[in-house]
Parts: C-alpha cells; sequence; structure tokens
C-alpha cells in the first residue's frame, strides 16, 4: 500500500478537494526544527538515516497553521517531533510488547512534567518534554493543562494496551479499533490547536456531543489515513494495528479490497466532522457563548477542518514511511579535490 490511494480521495470528497496551503515563512521552520531536534538528541546522524530524521514534521506544522506566528508553527512542529520520537520508541523494544515498560517511561515523563525538571541525566524523550510544557502552559489555563495530562495519560493508556495486544498477538476487532486508536494516535496534539492560535476553548462547548463528534472524526481521519501510509512499515514487522489489517481479518480482504475500505470509512468520517462543523452555530447559540468565544471556536474548527488534507500532503512530501536510501558513495575525483 502508499498513499496514492488517498491522493485519489482528493477527487471524490470535496473537503479533500483543495491542497492545503503552506506558511509563508515555512522555509525558516525546517532549520529550526531539526537544529532542536539534534540539540535535544532526538534526532542523531544523518537525519535522512531515520524516520523521525526524514519526517519532515515542521511541513506538517506550516500546512495546518498556514496563517499562525512562526514561533507558534515553530513550538507545534516541535511537539509533533518529539511525538514522533516517542513512537519511535514504543514501537521498539522492550516498550513494543510490554504494557509495564510503556507505564515506566510514562510515570518519568509525567513526574517530570509535575516536578517541572527533568532529572540528572534524563533521557531526551524527558528533558525535551519539560521544555516544550514550559513553553506551552505558561500561556494557558488550568483547565486547559489539565485537559492536556489527561489526554497524555489517555495516549499513555492506549499505548500500553496495544503493547500488550502485540505480546499476546491479539487483533482489536472493529469495535475495540477505533477508540484504542484515537488515544494511541497523540490525542493531546489537538489541545495544541488554541495555544498555537492563542486562544482557549470553553469547557462547556468541548463536553457537547456535537463538539466530540467532529474532533474525534477529524482524529480518526488522520489516523487511518496514517493506518494507510504506514501499513507496509507495520506489516513487516508482524504489528496489526492499523485499520487495513483490522479490517482484513475481520471480513476476509485483501489488501486492495482492505485498503479501499479504509478510504470509504475516511470519506465517511469526513462527512461526519462537516457535519458536526456546519451544526455548530446552535450550539453555540445555545450555549450562550460571548463574541470572543464563538471567534475563538470558529478558528479551531478551521484548523480542525483544513488538518485532513494538510496531513495528506505531509505524507506525500514525508519520508517517515519510506525506507532509508543509503547515501551514494564518494567518488575519488570528489574526495582528490578535498586535499
Amino acid at each position: 500500500m502508499d498513499i496514492s490511494l488517498l491522493l485519489s480521495m482528493t477527487d471524490r470528497v470535496t473537503a479533500l478537494a483543495t491542497p492545503s496551503a503552506m506558511h509563508p515563512e515555512s522555509w525558516q521552520l525546517c532549520a529550526q526544527v531539526e537544529t532542536w531536534a539534534r540539540g535535544r538528541g532526538l534526532v542523531l546522524g544523518d537525519p535522512d538515516t531515520s524516520p523521525l530524521g526524514r519526517a519532515r514534521c515542521e511541513r506538517l506544522a506550516a500546512r495546518v497553521f498556514p496563517d499562525a506566528d512562526l514561533e507558534a508553527v515553530d513550538l507545534f512542529a516541535r511537539w509533533l517531533t518529539w511525538t514522533l520520537a516517542l513512537d519511535d520508541t514504543m514501537d521498539h523494544p522492550p516498550l513494543a510488547d510490554s504494557g509495564s515498560a510503556v507505564h515506566g517511561l510514562y510515570d518519568d515523563l509525567l513526574r517530570a512534567m509535575r516536578r517541572g525538571h527533568a532529572r540528572p541525566g534524563a533521557r531526551p524523550l524527558e528533558a525535551a518534554l519539560v521544555e516544550l510544557w514550559h513553553t506551552t502552559s505558561r500561556s494557558m489555563s488550568r483547565d486547559w493543562r489539565r485537559r492536556f495530562m489527561l489526554h497524555l495519560e489517555a495516549h499513555r493508556d492506549g499505548c500500553a494496551e496495544e503493547s500488550v495486544n502485540r505480546r499476546i498477538r491479539h487483533v482489536p476487532t472493529e469495535a475495540e479499533y477505533a477508540p484504542l486508536r484515537r488515544r494511541a494516535c497523540g490525542p493531546f496534539l489537538y489541545d495544541l490547536v488554541e495555544p498555537v492560535l492563542g486562544v482557549e476553548l470553553p469547557a462547556r462547548l468541548l463536553r457537547t456531543p456535537r463538539w466530540k463528534t467532529l474532533a474525534d472524526s477529524v482524529a480518526d481521519v488522520v489516523a487511518w489515513s496514517n493506518d494507510l501510509a504506514s501499513h507496509d512499515l507495520e506489516s513487516a514487522r508482524g504489528d496489526v494495528h492499523d485499520l487495513p489489517a483490522v479490517l482484513a481479518r475481520a471480513h476476509g480482504l485483501d489488501p486492495a479490497q482492505a485498503a479501499a475500505a479504509v478510504a470509504d470509512r475516511i470519506a465517511d468520517r469526513i462527512e461526519d466532522a462537516w457535519t458536526a462543523a456546519r451544526r455548530l452555530p446552535e450550539m453555540l447559540d445555545r450555549l450562550e457563548l460571548t463574541v470572543a468565544q464563538r471567534a475563538a471556536a470558529a478558528q479551531v474548527v478551521k484548523a480542525l477542518l483544513d488538518t485532513p488534507r494538510a496531513h495528506v500532503d505531509w505524507l506525500a512530501e514525508s519520508g517517515r514511511y519510506g525506507r532509508a536510501t543509503p547515501p551514494a558513495p564518494l567518488r575519488l575525483d570528489a574526495l582528490a579535490s578535498l586535499r
């Protein structure tokens, strides 16, 4: 499988028809984010030799937030980089098949956040997280900080459940998969839309079924699109935590049929998101939100609805799910010229 199926969906799904915009200062982000990732020990050596180095997280950030302040977009790109570094750690032993190991790692991370500093000699993930949390949380309310922490804990629980599934060779059912994937796919990242845009949504809006449908639908679309792009790599290492594998197992589908079924579900979830968004204004009226709160909600909704196409465009330009290309051998005449 590859992302050609996702790209073909841009012709059949209206919400995916328009290419995502790119932040006009995106060219600055690449060097900034790469320098930060290297300085924090998240990327080592030649970036092209690791999935994280090839990911180009700054491109996704610049597409999701084409009009935001550059410093805020840079912060989101760093969070994406950290999240993918954590994801890579979860994909390998001892965390890949040990729920207790996942909880142990997360215990260290959450304690460091609450303490406000990493332990001496802490692993790069811990030190980088404390830095990101300090930068992000200082302008946000206690309610937002608590929500973010709860979503980190949900991510921990989802990753731990996946690890146990791998150990006992359990393939999730369709009913189990969607909520599990939602938890394991970085739900805290969607909370970051607010600090990036410099807004904060009222808790009573976030608790409404309509908002939850919107948020969950977008999260599912991103997760399942990612599943299509990463399926071959997941399959090669025997991992079944992607929607094509789940549907193939549940319905006896071959790879092409499973991929097509995933595409159909993505199209349906995009429609769910847009339907919920179109019905939000009457919900805002009932909640009697202020003008400022309504404006903030509109900004966040736009970013959420723009995310699926931005993510598809990023998948097309990211090297995260491709195989590393070995560097070309140095030519002798080139070496001679360096003398």
